[in-house]
């Protein structure tokens, strides 16, 4: 029989990149390198290094770390695994296939490069039997992608939804908290460093679209898919809905949901990112601040929810460095590495994605009218000509020479009904322009 001689020798990591994150790998090995060490039965070290720049006064320990001028010199270095930590598409996408294309194994927390480009990563890394470990690409600190490819993986994965976009869960919280407007809440993300100059990709959901789609291939087993993801942004969210929303028993909270069906011979997936309005007892619902959650339901275990921290150097090193030690385990047995979306590449199954106007959802629909009679008789008239329930309704009495406010929760309907719905009581003279239209979402246990 064959035997193997354990690797004792110490991983030598190239890390690209020394920004939060790459400094917070440096600090856990640090502090926890003895306990890690114990756990893989090898030291994992950081030798090679590639910063922007060199000179700038940074939070870790670099004696004894070659500091390369280039992060290709790094990729070419005597190192055993690169961690690309530059996030952005270019040059981390030829790195990262470089990387492969020598036969190193690659860990990233780049979610736009997996989610964008993942196909053809993994195809790359498949042709040459590469590890690729990217758990630290969604979620931070929460060992999501394990947990959903490996824990789970005993289950039919049916639904999933999450808070997976730290800053926007921050901003609502705050304009819940203290009934302050979006712009204001967005200015204090800003300066404490949730937010980036340039919020877009965080208020607008691309960064959460990016996580979804990565979280669905994983549950799903269909191919990755960036460009079906729905996304909708939370800066038209008003403090006014926010309260509104809380009275008829609710919290507004941004979240990314996918949903997997078969009906009729056809494989469809729902992938959206949007302000939703979830009961106030779930926990999706209690998860404030900058925290994550994420909501996953299996037809095995039922539903299971995963709550920690989104971002941070620490946080986020700590899935890098679970994905190092799963490196330096797949270098002493390429033969019994886990498929990197949980399925064999032959396995993976298309999906056709559902438009917004094909998903079914609850919806909250805020009407400013005229304070006069018959007013919300025409309303729910409409409604029901359309064949939409009401399932709760709130009406503010305005003020003086005011317009009067009414809060509506319309029964599960497909987007396109709820559409002609609002161009229906659009059209009536006592509905003013200015209305607002929120998804709903319940769960089932």
């Amino acid at each position: 029989m064959a035997t193997s001689t354990k690797n004792t020798a110490p991983l030598r990591v190239g890390l690209l990149g020394l920004g939060t994150v790459g400094q917070g790998v440096l600090r856990v090995l640090a502090q926890n390198g003895d306990e890690i060490e114990r756990r893989l039965g090898r030291r994992i070290v950081v030798s090679h290094i590639a910063m922007r720049d060199p000179s700038a006064k940074r939070d870790c320990d670099l004696s004894g770390v070659t500091i390369c001028a280039t992060a290709a010199e790094v990729v070419a270095a005597d190192v055993d695994v690169i961690a690309e930590l530059i996030g952005g598409m270019q040059p981390a996408q030829n790195l990262v296939l470089d990387a492969i294309a020598r036969g190193k194994p690659v860990i990233t927390a780049n979610k736009a490069l997996i989610a964008e480009h993942g196909n053809e990563i993994f195809a790359a890394a498949q042709a040459k039997n590469v590890f690729v470990g990217f758990e630290a690409a969604v979620a931070g600190g929460i060992p999501i992608i394990k947990a959903v490819r490996e824990g789970l993986s005993a289950n039919r994965i049916d639904s999933l939804a999450g808070i997976i976009n730290g800053t926007s869960n921050y901003i609502l919280t705050q304009m819940s908290r203290r009934g302050i407007a979006f712009a204001e809440a967005l200015a204090e993300a800003q300066k404490l460093g949730y937010a980036e100059a340039d919020p877009t990709f965080d208020v607008e959901g691309i960064d959460a679209a990016h996580k979804l789609n990565i979280l669905a291939s994983l549950a799903f087993g269909t191919p990755l898919r960036f460009s079906a993801v729905a996304t909708e942004g939370i800066s038209q969210v008003l403090p006014q809905d926010i309260q509104l929303a809380q009275e008829l028993g609710y919290r507004i909270k941004s979240l990314g949901i996918a949903k997997h069906a078969s009906a009729n011979g056809e494989d469809t997936v729902e992938l959206r990112v949007h302000p939703t309005l979830v009961p106030v007892d779930h926990l999706l619902a209690k998860t404030d601040g900058a925290l994550n959650a994420i909501r996953v339901h299996g037809n095995a275990v039922g539903q299971t929810v995963f709550v920690g921290k989104g971002a941070g150097g620490d946080a986020t090193a700590s899935a890098v460095i679970a994905d190092l030690i799963d490196a330096a385990r797949w270098l002493a047995a390429p033969a019994q590495a886990v498929p990197y979306l949980g399925f064999g590449s032959s396995a993976l199954k298309e999906a056709r994605a559902l438009a917004f106007a094909e998903i079914e959802s609850a919806y909250y629909l805020r009407l400013k009218v005229a304070d006069e009679p018959g007013v919300l008789r025409a309303i729910t008239s409409i409604l029901a000509d359309l064949d939409i329930s009401v399932e709760a309704i709130l009406q503010k009495e305005p003020g003086e020479n005011e317009d009067a406010t009414l809060a509506i929760i319309t029964s599960q309907i497909p987007e396109s009904r709820c559409n002609r719905a609002l161009e229906k009581l659009s059209e009536l003279t006592f509905v003013r322009a200015g209305w607002s239209r929120l998804r709903v979402e319940h769960f089932e246990d």
